[in-house]
């Protein structure tokens, strides 16, 4: 890594072989301890419930979690309100009602007609209940509330449920609490992981199974995922999330920069790759990245992408 600096290949002249190197990254690399780790985690959650649930969130979320917190209450998503700004709330509402008009244009209908003496067609019948995985250890992420919940709510799915870790100290950010509140998710429960997966596609005895899985997470819950994919849906296997963003010479570096690092910010792993014809856009982009990156909370995350998943490709054409 070079001060942070993504750096610039010039692939009409050299090798693409670093592109397709990121390109190919999956979850066939992720270690066989990983993945044993993952599956005894879910057999247990399936065989022993709530005890097992409970003993992999002390350890691995808050160390004091009890039974009784692992719901949380509606007048703790109410109370939440009180945190948060007036302006974020209307900023998030706005975010809703962007993503439920788009997604309404994708719902499916059901349709019936005759050929040939013949009635054909689709019944669309929306899911019972859909759980919800949204990832918050290293920071909160309320746009995934949205992102997860509405288009549920858009196909006429009754009960939404969401699942997100707790802090150490078994607190929820109000961010998030208040997402879930402005989405009309139906319950929250603190848990995270694996376990949390398992919990949703087994069911126990404080919470009741879906019939789907959506949303993102580190390698353990992509695994898990996959574990428990047959005994519920699951919509993709994302993660780490990834950047792709084709530019011009027209381009401002100053936004085109920002979306870099928006993606570069999550993990440390994230890949962000930037593919121009321009030069003068690749350095442009290059250095108004890093002056960005130096005022930056999660500074040292995003300079890890940025060093080490992320690039500019300089390439003949668009």
């Amino acid at each position: 890594m070079s001060e942070g600096k993504v750096q610039i290949i010039d692939v009409r002249r050299q090798s693409s072989a670093l592109l397709d190197a990121l390109r190919q990254r999956s979850l066939a690399d992720v270690s066989p301890e990983v993945e044993q780790a993952v599956r005894q985690i879910v057999d247990r959650v399936r065989a022993e419930g709530d005890a097992a649930l409970l003993e992999y969130g002390r350890r691995f979320d808050c160390p004091t979690l009890e039974l009784d917190d692992l719901r949380v209450p509606d007048q703790e998503l109410e109370a939440a309100y009180a945190e948060v700004s007036p302006e974020w709330i209307g900023a998030f509402r706005r975010a809703k009602e962007n993503i439920y008009a788009f997604h309404e244009r994708l719902r499916p209908t059901s349709w019936l007609d005759s050929f040939d003496g013949m009635w054909l067609g689709q019944k669309v019948t929306p899911l019972a209940a859909v759980g919800l995985y949204v990832p918050a250890a290293k920071a909160p992420l309320p746009s995934t509330v949205a992102m997860t919940a509405v288009p549920a709510r858009v196909a006429g799915v009754t009960r939404l449920v969401l699942a997100t870790p707790p802090r150490r100290d078994g607190t929820l950010d109000p961010t998030m609490l208040v997402a879930a509140a402005e989405c009309g998710v139906d319950e929250v429960y603190r848990m995270g992981g694996a376990q949390a997966v398992a919990a949703l596609a087994y069911g126990t005895d404080t919470v009741e199974r879906v019939d789907k899985i959506v949303g993102p997470g580190n390698p353990y819950v992509i695994l898990a995922k996959r574990e428990v994919f047959g005994v519920v849906g699951i919509e993709s296997l994302p993660g780490p999330s990834e950047s792709l963003i084709i530019a011009d010479g027209q381009a401002d570096p100053v936004l085109v920069a920002a979306d870099l690092l928006s993606q570069a910010e999550h993990t440390g792993d994230n890949l962000v790759i930037l593919l121009t014809p321009d030069q003068t856009l690749a350095e442009a982009v290059r250095d108004e990245a890093y002056r960005q990156l130096m005022v930056l909370p999660r500074m040292e995350l995003t300079s890890a992408s940025l060093g080490d998943y992320g690039v500019i490709a300089i390439v003949q054409d668009l």
